[in-house]
This record gives structure tokens, sequence and C-alpha cells, in this order.
């Protein structure tokens, strides 16, 4: 069987680096759970009622690093026994993810720079990142592959919108200076909505392919 070549490593390799230091601060702060961490204002919520956190760091890392090798054709076809046995991990890893997700937002006792308004996006995104891995599970169910892809690539946008939300920060941390609440809810929504608006573009430019190539044959 053919091994991968460096063109099959890309997109795993530049999903994990996006989500790279959201990944790293997510170790860390289980390390400082287990190892016993100074309680401090922001992270008190953590230690009072940890296994949220611990459940929704476990959930998001397994996600995005197992799922960044499902979006790689050649490794989908020269190994399908490991998509299907990866989904098996992801599905219920990403419903957990978002699920703690959604609990954190509404339970824990949130930072007041956090807002009615990032909540409200937390809700939206996280349920929608939930419903998107439902609608995956359904349509390969009913054997629809496209559909499955689409619904299952929207699900990992959302859950990987942390690293996306990283570098829309950055820009006005350096110019500004660090947000308060109105700018970190509508930059923190700027993460969501870019992953989102990537992936469509994507079933787009992969539906006109198909339409394209339908029309060459026909």
């Amino acid at each position: 069987m053919k091994s991968l070549n460096k063109n099959d490593w890309f997109i795993p390799a530049m999903l994990i680096t996006l989500c790279l230091f959201t990944l790293v601060n997510g170790l860390f702060r289980l390390f400082g759970l287990a190892s016993g961490m100074e309680v401090t204002p922001d992270n008190i919520r953590f230690i009072e009622t940890p296994m949220p956190v611990v459940l929704h760091i476990l959930g998001s890392t397994t996600f995005i690093v197992l799922g960044a090798f499902q979006f790689t054709r050649s490794i989908r076809l020269r190994w399908p026994k490991f998509h299907r046995k990866a989904s098996v991990v992801l599905v219920p890893n990403g419903c957990i993810a978002a699920l703690t997700g959604l609990w954190m937002s509404h339970f824990y006792a949130l930072p007041e720079i956090d807002g009615e308004l990032l909540y409200a996006f937390r809700m939206f995104f996280g349920s929608l990142m939930l419903l998107s891995i439902i609608m995956g599970v359904i349509a390969i169910q009913r054997r629809n592959i496209v559909q499955h892809q689409a619904w299952m690539m929207r699900g990992y946008a959302l859950g990987a919108a942390a690293g996306t939300q990283l570098f829309t920060h950055i820009p006005w941390i350096l110019v500004v200076g660090m947000p308060d609440e109105l700018p970190r809810a509508l930059l923190m929504g700027a993460g969501w909505v870019i992953n989102l608006v990537v992936v469509e573009l994507l079933l787009l430019k992969k539906r006109k392919h198909i339409t394209d190539h339908q029309v060459y044959v026909g």
C-alpha cells in the first residue's frame, strides 16, 4: 500500500497548528487541576466543579486532533477502516465537547467581561456544533456521504473556532489593547463565523466542481 506523501499531511498539520495554542492551554489547565493550582477569581469555577472542564478539554482535544485526519481524501481512500473507527471515537467526543461547553456557559459563574452577547454566541454556536454532528451521523446512516461530509465539516469548524478566535484577538490587542465586553464578544463571534464561512465556500466550490464535471461528461 502506498504511503502518504507530504501533501497528504498538509491539511491535518494546518488544522492542528491552528488550534495548537488552545490545545496546549487546555493540557496545562488539566495539569493545574491535577496538581492543585492556586485558586484565583479566574479559575475558581474550574476548581470547585472540575468535571465539566476536564471532559470538555479531553473531548475537544480528541475531536480536533483525530478529526483533522478525517479531511484528507487519500487517508479515507487508503484506510477506510481507520476513517470508520475514528468516527466512532470522534462523534461522542465532539458531542461531549459541545455539551460541556453549553453546560459551562450556562452554569459556571463566568467573568463579567463575558457578558450576555458572548453567552448568546456560545449557546447558539455550541448548539449548532452539536446539531451538525448529529446531522452528520443521520446522513451517513442514510448513506448520504455528501451531506455527511458537509455536516461534519461544519461541526469540526465550530469545534476548532477557539484556534481562530486567538487570531481574531491578536490584531485588536496589538492596536487597541485588551478588549472589553462588547469587542470581546464580537471577536469571539468572528472566530465561529469565519470558520463557518470558510467551510461553506469549500462546500460551494466542491458542488460547483461536481456540477461542472457532470455537465462536461454529459
